[in-house]
């Protein structure tokens, strides 16, 4: 009945390198940032007075921000697809790739890192499958024009490799 799609339950997709670091990262945060925190409580404890201790409320904070990371990555987790490169032909633009590109207004060359919208990082050149330009990349190989539009500004890059 309801036509709204429940995003919470919508599959994203990720690189292998992309699931390694949340898994990596979920298991430090399981395994070793819980039991420094739980140590810094137990020491903060043993001071006496928890009203007036600002390193026992420091350390709960911490132990807040752990378990909500924990079940923040669990979410991800849970919903991911990890995409099979193989799925791609070979020279063409997929999630996984890396892509060297022309952009024909600034006569840069720009590179991407292709990822799904979770691994998105803009700032280190890697750009959701999601995003307009990533949309527009999705199947594209050397040679080809990418024009796509921002605002009030056409973007126009040539696809000068793909890896």
């Amino acid at each position: 009945m309801n036509d709204l799609k429940n995003e919470n339950f919508e599959k994203k997709m990720i690189t292998p390198e992309g699931l390694k670091k949340y898994e990596d990262e979920l298991n430090f945060l399981k395994v070793e940032a819980r039991a420094n925190v739980a140590e810094k409580i137990k020491e903060a404890r043993e001071q006496g007075d928890l009203s007036e201790n600002a390193e026992y409320d420091a350390a709960k904070d911490e132990q807040r921000d752990i378990e909500s990371r924990i079940t923040e990555l669990e979410n991800i987790l849970k919903n991911v697809e990890v995409v099979d490169k193989s799925d791609f032909k070979r020279g063409t633009i997929g999630i996984g790739s890396k892509v060297l590109l022309f952009d024909k207004n600034t006569k840069e060359e720009i590179e991407y890192n292709i990822v799904g919208a979770t691994e998105a990082d803009s700032l280190n050149g890697k750009i959701s499958n999601e995003s307009p330009l990533g949309q527009c990349l999705i199947g594209k190989k050397k040679g080809d024009l990418i024009e796509f539009v921002v605002g009030n500004n056409k973007i126009k890059y040539d696809v000068l490799k793909v890896n």
